[in-house]
């Protein structure tokens, strides 16, 4: 992430400079809270809380990527692998030609039958 061009995205790339001096990146920045961007000069409140609201959304954004299930593993030979759900899957082939006939068939030989 390019925090330069995150900072512009938001209206205030004034501060650029001030987080690459001091080394605020991409993995440092949803980690940031009000004091640490006093101490790197924000002082405006109402920038301070327009920073800290994208903070908080790339924190969102980051905890659903996270949280996606795990994919399965199967054994193999004592290590484990990511492997496809396998299920069972069932066909029925049938003939509807003629299916009326053998089924009304059938119904008067086992009504006859009674």
């Amino acid at each position: 992430m390019d925090i330069t061009a995150w900072l512009r995205d938001l209206g205030l790339e004034q501060y650029a400079r001030s987080f690459l001096e001091n080394d605020v990146d991409a993995a440092v920045l949803p980690q940031l809270t009000a004091d640490d961007l006093i101490g790197l000069g924000v002082s405006s409140i109402g920038h301070r809380r327009r920073l800290l609201a994208a903070i908080a959304a790339l924190r969102t954004a980051e905890a659903s990527r996270s949280t996606k299930p795990p994919e399965p593993l199967i054994a193999d030979s004592g290590r484990y692998q990511a492997a496809a759900e396998r299920r069972q899957l069932t066909v029925m082939f049938s003939d509807l030609a003629d299916s009326t006939m053998l089924a009304s068939r059938a119904s008067i030989r086992k009504n006859w039958a009674r």
